[in-house]
């Protein structure tokens, strides 16, 4: 059976979707999976999300990694769901659906290509050494560090996220450098095992962080440059609890086509 997808893209995270309201779609199938975001084999893809009916919402988003393993929260892929759902005639302005994390809500551009998308509220932070630990519906280690731009992040990325501590529910690694206005964020992520070109928990993770970090509070927008683009983090800080998140960006269709079934 042959399987329509669209392929979408926030900031360079990019993403392989299929409306699957009528539930044709078996997605239990982690090689499967894996094939098609394969980037020399599949359609290539930093995960695959399916748009589901979920009562009480406008839709439910099923997300899976790269290596075809179910994921936590994936923020930049609530922002292409959200623009995909958009697509299909489901939403117009507005949405509130249900993902692994909980309900979040999202606003969309009248053109459909920048999402404003709701993240769920922080309340703790914890130190690895110099490092900030956090969950912004997926657990992320923040490092502050100075020229990113020539870091093998792959290299030691990889490293933090397969020691002791980490190894066995694994975490993502953001490595982050202040600019003039905002921060420069690369990340590698988990479930992909690699770098990738942008990662929505992450800077959200990272703002956060650098919120704690610099002893602000109040209402803060925080700008981040990734290697896809550009972001904006804006929340709420008391001193002890970040609420209002909101994780915002670009999220443009690519293209679409059709996936044939797994081959050996």
């Amino acid at each position: 059976m042959n399987i329509q997808f669209y392929k979408y893209q926030g900031a360079g995270n990019d993403f392989i979707l299929v409306d699957n309201r009528k539930n044709g779609v078996n997605h239990h199938n982690p090689a499967w999976i894996a094939q098609i975001c394969d980037r020399r084999f599949g359609v290539g893809g930093d995960g695959m999300m399916f748009l589901q009916d979920k009562e009480g919402y406008d839709f439910e988003m099923i997300y899976y990694n790269a290596d075809g393993q179910p994921s936590s929260m994936c923020g930049n892929g609530g922002r292409c769901i959200v623009a995909f759902a958009k697509y299909l005639g489901i939403i117009d302005s507005e949405t509130k659906f249900q993902a692994v994390d909980g309900e979040h809500y999202a606003k969309i551009s009248a053109e459909g290509d920048w999402v404003s998308l709701q993240m769920i509220d922080v309340a703790q932070i914890n130190r690895d050494g110099e490092a900030y630990v956090l969950n912004t519906g997926s657990p992320h280690y923040v490092k502050l560090v100075e020229d990113l731009k020539h870091k093998n992040v792959y290299q030691e990325g990889h490293a933090i996220r397969n020691n002791a501590t980490y190894r066995k529910k694994g975490i993502n690694i953001n490595f982050v450098e202040p600019m003039a206005e905002g921060y420069f964020v690369r990340t590698f992520e988990r479930g992909v095992e690699d770098e990738t070109y942008a990662c929505g928990t992450g800077v959200t993770a990272v703002a956060l962080a650098m919120a704690q970090h610099n002893q602000q509070s109040g209402h803060i927008t925080t700008p981040v440059k990734v290697l896809g683009g550009d972001l904006n983090i804006r929340f709420d800080y008391d001193g002890e609890r970040f609420t209002n998140i909101f994780l915002e960006g670009p999220a443009k269709l690519v293209f679409e086509g059709k996936i044939g079934p797994l081959t050996p």
